[in-house]
């Protein structure tokens, strides 16, 4: 007996759908990778769209599903675009917030505004943006927003200024939302990883300078990778619909805070 369009719909329902923001690197990869493994069908978002190519040739070529969406969650016609193309294609069970990044490490007296400016664009604006787009699918699905803010969102630092108050403030859009969605069939959950060590984070944040980024992690033995964190977004989103992880603070054994680290 031959398919109809509706078995089809149907079929396709029934699979988890997790939308994960800056899947080109780093977590947001890792993330989907971890998920498309579990037996999510992980829909990329990114900016880079031949990194997302790579990626979701890497998942399908392991037997995951996956499909992309190029978008830029700092421009409103591009999430626009990149929603619109993906709750056609049916429910949204997950959104998990990646993408993000630090700029700079200079003092607040001599900041950079546009490094201030580009960091609340993407990390607090650009997550808002995505969140309140997909939120309605997402109630509808009984499903979760996942948003990985930083330890930096905690506890503050010399030099981190801009970073901390970008992810001070990612963390509180998840608090006020959790609360202000009590009631409604959605979870939402902040994870806040601590020294996580990518490829391109610290790298992006000293403007390329790969002597800077690599200092970092000197001498401080197993940081966290990717996915170390990515592991801990796959457990709390596979918890029951009723179970909602507040917060979950991730860090490696050697790293107390952000001053308090282990170094051999």
């Amino acid at each position: 007996m031959a398919e109809t369009s509706e078995t089809i719909r149907s079929s396709s329902s029934s699979v988890k759908r997790a939308v994960v923001t800056g899947a080109s690197s780093g977590i947001g990869a890792e993330t989907a990778r971890v998920l498309a493994k579990d037996g999510w069908h992980v829909v990329l978002l990114a900016r880079r769209e031949e990194k997302l190519q790579a990626l979701a040739k890497e998942i399908e070529a392991a037997g995951g599903s996956t499909s992309y969406q190029v978008c830029d969650i700092t421009d409103e016609a591009s999430t626009d675009a990149a929603v619109a193309a993906i709750v056609v294609e049916g429910p949204v069970k997950a959104l998990i917030n990646c993408a993000g990044g630090a700029i700079g490490k200079d003092p607040v007296a001599t900041a950079d505004l546009d490094d201030w400016r580009g960091m609340y664009e993407l990390n607090v604006i650009g997550t808002l943006r995505i969140t309140q787009k997909l939120l309605p699918t997402l109630k509808e699905s009984e499903g979760t927003v996942l948003i990985v803010s930083s330890t930096a969102g905690i506890e503050p630092y010399e030099g981190g200024a801009g970073y901390c108050a970008s992810k001070f403030a990612e963390r509180v859009m998840a608090r006020v939302l959790r609360l202000e969605q009590i009631g409604e069939p959605v979870r939402i959950i902040d994870v806040s990883p601590g020294m996580v060590k990518t490829e391109e984070f610290s790298l992006k944040r000293f403007g390329g300078d790969a002597s800077k980024a690599a200092g970092v992690y000197d001498g401080v033995p197993d940081p966290l990778d990717a996915g170390d964190v990515a592991e801990s977004i796959r457990w709390a989103i596979d918890l029951p619909d009723t179970v909602d992880v507040d917060s979950l603070v991730i860090r490696p054994r050697a790293e107390g805070s952000y001053t308090k680290v282990y170094r051999q």
